[in-house]
Parts: C-alpha cells; sequence; structure tokens
C-alpha cells in the first residue's frame, strides 16, 4: 500500500514511546543510540515508570504523560514507537493512526488475527504506515541461512528447535499459551522469511511440564504446512533449563541439494552436493530492534514497505493464532478458515466507523493481504 512519507531526511524522525517498562527500557536506549531520530516524549499508564525513562536517558526534563493523545499535541512528533504489553496495542495503533501519525509497533502486531486485520484496515484508511517490529529479521546471520538455503535447490523441509529456561516475572508467566503467543512468532515469521511462500495448515500440541513456572503452557511442537508441500516443525519449550539452545533458536534447512544447518548464534553452514556451500555475501541488515528501527525510518523517508509492515505481517499472527487453535481443538487448522473467520470478527467488532468501512471495502482477508490486492 501507498503510505504518508515524511522526506525532510535533514532532521531526525521525531517519536514518542508508549511503554516504557522492561522491553520499553531495551527501546529507550536504542532510540537513544540512532541517529535517525529523537525522542520527544514518553507515555506510560504508570507516570513514575516514565519518568524513570526520561531518567536513564539524561533526559529528566522531557515531556511524559499518561495520555497518549494529549503528549502528541505537546510535543508534535513524526512518529509513534509502541511498545505496551499485546492487549494495548490495538487501542494504542488505532489511536495513533487516526491521530495522523505512523506506528513501529512490537511483536504481535495484536492479541488476535482480527484486531491485527483491523489494523491494516486503519492503517489503509488513514493513509499511514504500521510496521511490527518483527526484530529477527534484522539478523545478518538468518539472512545468510537464507542465502545458505538458495543454494539447495527445491526446499522440503524446515525445523527449529528451541529450549531455554527464562524466569521472567510479570505478565509472561501468567499468560495463556505463552510460549507459542509471546516467542514463537519470531520463529514462524523466520520460516516464512527463510522459504518465501506462504503457510497452508498446521498441527499442534502445546503442554506444560510438571515443573513448569508458568501458568500457560510453557512448550509446544507444531508442524506447519507450506505452500508446494514444504513441512516446517517447530520444536519449542521455555521451561527446559540445561543446554539450552540461542535465544534464535537452532536450524535445519534441507532441499534436494543438501542440508543448511544454524544454531543460531554463528554464521550458518551448508552441505552442497558434498561440498560447503558458499553463498555471496550482502550487505549487514543491522541488529534486531535496532535495525527494526533504522528501517522504519528508511520507509517513511522512501515509501518503500519494510519488512514487517502489517499487511504482510499478518500471517506471522495467523501462524501463532492456528496453532494455539490447534492444540485447542486437537486437529489440523487450515489457516484460509481462520483468516475469513478473524475477518467477519473483526467486522463485527469494529467500533471505528473508518476502519469498519475499510474491512468492509475487502474482497476477502486474503485477497487483501496479497501485495497485488493491497489499495494504492
Amino acid at each position: 500500500m501507498t503510505f504518508r512519507t515524511i522526506d525532510d531526511s535533514a532532521r531526525p524522525l521525531r517519536v514518542v514511546q508508549v511503554g516504557a517498562g522492561g522491553m520499553g527500557r531495551a527501546w529507550l536506549d536504542t532510540v537513544a543510540a540512532s541517529p535517525d531520530v529523537e525522542l520527544v516524549g514518553i507515555v506510560d499508564l504508570d507516570l513514575a515508570t516514565a519518568r524513570a525513562g526520561a531518567a536513564r536517558l539524561g533526559t529528566p526534563e522531557l515531556a511524559v504523560d499518561t495520555d497518549l493523545a494529549t503528549l502528541v499535541r505537546n510535543t508534535r512528533p513524526d512518529a509513534v514507537l509502541d511498545i505496551t504489553v499485546p492487549v494495548a496495542h490495538y487501542p494504542v495503533t488505532v489511536q495513533s493512526l487516526a491521530l495522523g501519525l505512523p506506528v513501529l509497533g512490537e511483536k504481535p502486531a495484536a492479541a488476535t488475527v482480527a484486531e491485527t486485520l483491523a489494523l491494516a484496515a486503519a492503517s489503509e484508511a488513514h493513509g499511514e504506515l504500521f510496521m511490527v517490529s518483527q526484530s529477527r529479521r534484522y539478523n545478518d546471520q538468518l539472512v545468510a541461512l537464507k542465502q545458505h538455503a538458495g543454494l539447495l535447490g527445491r526446499l522440503g523441509i524446515l525445523s527449529t528447535q528451541f529450549a531455554k529456561a527464562p524466569h521472567f516475572g510479570g505478565f509472561r508467566e501468567q499468560m495463556d499459551d505463552v510460549l507459542l503467543l509471546d516467542m514463537a512468532i519470531h520463529a514462524f515469521d523466520s520460516a516464512r522469511f527463510l522459504l518465501g511462500v506462504d503457510p497452508v495448515a498446521v498441527y499442534c500440541e502445546s503442554y506444560n511440564p510438571s515443573w513448569s513456572w508458568y501458568r500457560g503452557d510453557a512448550a509446544a511442537t507444531a508442524v506447519f504446512e507450506f505452500e508446494g508441500g514444504v513441512r516446517y516443525t517447530y520444536d519449542g519449550s521455555w521451561c527446559s533449563p540445561g543446554f539450552e539452545t540461542s535465544w534464535n533458536g537452532s536450524w535445519r534447512v534441507s532441499g534436494e541439494r543438501g542440508t543448511a544447518l544454524w544454531n543460531g548464534d554463528d554464521e550458518p553452514t551448508s552441505d552442497v552436493e558434498g561440498r560447503a556451500g558458499e553463498p555471496a555475501a550482502l550487505p549487514s541488515v543491522g541488529h534486531e530492534i535496532a535495525g527494526s528501527l533504522a528501517a522504519f525510518v528508511r520507509a517513511l523517508r522512501s515509501g518503500e514497505a519494510p519488512d514487517g509492515e502489517v499487511h504482510g505481517n499478518v500471517l506471522s499472527l495467523a501462524m501463532v493464532e492456528a496453532a494455539i487453535a490447534s492444540t485447542r481443538s486437537g486437529r489440523r487448522v487450515e489457516l484460509a478458515g481462520l483468516l475469513d473467520d478473524a475477518l467477519a470478527r473483526a467486522l463485527a467488532t469494529e467500533e471505528h466507523d473508518v476502519v469498519r468501512e475499510q474491512l468492509q471495502s475487502w474482497n476477502s482477508a486474503h485477497t487483501a493481504l496479497e501485495p497485488a490486492g493491497r489499495p494504492t
């Protein structure tokens, strides 16, 4: 889709950040280190947290507020960074877009696929960019793995093993489906990036080992079918102490000419018909959330849709929702049907007239998500 650009590259992009908690602090540090942006305010429901964020950066005089509209009116930013908890993503983003501001948000785009479709429609209706920070796409080693996979001919098998044992405390340990909703989306989105085709269906089982310190299921195994019959297997756990994998997981890609491997921390390798694969080197894409932030600024300067633009990101969250639906039902779930159901729910619940009208203009969710089907 076409979105409004901000082509005054002689000055940094003025941004307001919403959310200054745990992940918010990492973003505040990233924003402070970037020459591309200038932080002009912080919003948080807890004013003390917002003030602590400003003090963290050595700018205690920075504008802070509990209300986004008020801070926008007082600071006149160019864009909003939504670093809130997932349930707040929809209200913060839809308000920001309605205020005429592009948004870079933390994953997932929203709490549900239905809300994400509504945000895609809001982005269209207001002509503003909404980009989701799928930060793993901004990892040079993952890009290199895709290059190695390109040497393998037709791909047929992709797998990720993920095993960590973090004690977060806070909202994550109380979430339903914590692994699938809060972490697996990174791997699912990376799988889409590596394969370059769309997911079709999934069968998944999630569970919670007896020693788990999470309330919701902290482990899961999912098998996805992608277009062309490719299978992707995800085997993950957030309560597996000892011999832990990388935060990026451990990856294996197999095709007709060989296999590529990546342990998530080091450079990937490949065996192509008995020889080490040597793909062409590519320029650096940046590093995780810093890469996302830089890509967001480039997109607003150039008008070129970035990785993570909401229409292209919906299927990553749909993979999560389909996996959760499968583990609930014990059955294989087709993503096309899930998208149709999500669009119906979005139409039934959307309260903003301009967003609902945009949703009604779509022939189907799947068509609206395809590049050729997006309005210009």
